[in-house]
């Protein structure tokens, strides 16, 4: 039944390893050349994506999805060390939420770390990649150390009036006017 499938599926995939070659750029191309001999593979798919039969919109599929990414599919190769896939990202987030689970117990992210996770995030990738020593904990910029600290407080007094207001909303918003009217409006 699926028999007949199987050539075009050959070809197609035939077709998506040249691109994969193409962009893994063994042979050190400039980009002006990556781009070009990417294009020739798009152009080869499109010329002869009749013989895929009823699989021939994949290739349309693919040219859409390849041209919507077109302006930032090259990046990699004129940024030098930006790494061509999110995927090393994915996994420095992977192994944030494992530690924060194993801390916490959570599956899903606790309130602390909506709070301090541009503090918490970092130190559980840091950690992973190499021991920290005491010496490491010692400032070197107290400035940026007082922005953060009071970036987290400001984020925290906020967490602080949520619980407030879901504990008791007319005590809250009572204050809240009480706060308005003494705040020294000019009468």
């Amino acid at each position: 039944m699926t028999e007949r499938l199987w050539p075009p599926i050959r070809l197609a995939y035939t077709w998506l390893y040249q691109a994969a070659h193409v962009l893994t750029n063994a042979e050190q191309r400039d980009v002006a050349a990556l781009q070009q001999a990417y294009q020739q593979v798009l152009a080869t798919m499109k010329q002869q994506q009749d013989q895929l039969g009823e699989l021939a919109e994949v290739v349309s599929q693919f040219c859409t999805v390849t041209a919507s990414y077109w302006e930032g599919l090259f990046h990699s190769y004129q940024v030098e060390g930006l790494p061509r896939t999110n995927n090393g990202l994915e996994q420095f987030f992977g192994t944030a939420r494992h530690v924060e689970r194993r801390a916490t117990g959570r599956k899903r992210a606790s309130p602390a770390l909506v709070v301090r996770g541009a503090v918490r995030v970092v130190a559980a990738g840091a950690s992973q990649l190499q021991p920290i020593a005491a010496a490491d904990l010692r400032l070197f910029d107290v400035t940026a150390w007082r922005a953060l600290r009071q970036q987290l407080a400001y984020r925290h007094e906020g967490r602080r009036a949520q619980l407030r207001f879901r504990r008791d909303p007319q005590a809250y918003l009572a204050a809240l006017e009480q706060r308005l009217f003494t705040s020294g409006l000019p009468s």
